[in-house]
């Protein structure tokens, strides 16, 4: 009987995984665009966007991390520095807690002295089905 729940419960977290996985895949970006309204307090998207508290998200799908003209922290440049390219992926991880994430980035590739200081962004994003629409959108914003 224990065996069984705990059969059931790997399984769940299969489909638990796998939705999350789909969620990303089939993002609205209808959706997206209204919840990105909470990121315009920092970021700018589209034609003719500028930096403001934080860097312009245009063509961010695809780009390599602390690139774009704008003063990222040393943290996020080192990171970019170790190959972290800003993917569906990635900008999943990154949302919920960008500070975790870039601390686990640079940790799990051996270069834990590369974290030297906070990534400016402190806004958080969890819910893997707002995520996926915020992502949804960005890729209309990116090759």
């Amino acid at each position: 009987m224990g065996l069984t729940l705990i059969y059931r419960a790997a399984a769940a977290a299969a489909l638990l995984v796998a939705g999350t996985a789909g969620a990303l895949a089939d993002g609205d970006a209808e959706n997206g665009k209204t919840i990105f309204k909470k990121c315009m307090a920092c970021h700018r998207i589209g034609e003719g966007a500028v930096n403001v508290v934080g860097p312009v998200l245009t063509g961010v799908v695809g780009r390599k991390a602390g690139t774009y003209e704008f003063s990222y922290s040393t943290t996020m440049k080192n990171a970019g520095e170790q190959g972290l390219v800003w993917d569906e992926k990635s900008i999943a991880d990154y949302l919920p807690d960008p500070s975790a994430f870039l601390k686990k980035y640079l940790t799990d590739k051996g270069k834990p002295e590369l974290i030297t200081d906070a990534p400016k962004m402190t806004f958080k994003l969890a819910d893997p089905a707002l995520i996926a629409d915020v992502i949804a959108y960005l890729k209309t914003f990116s090759k």
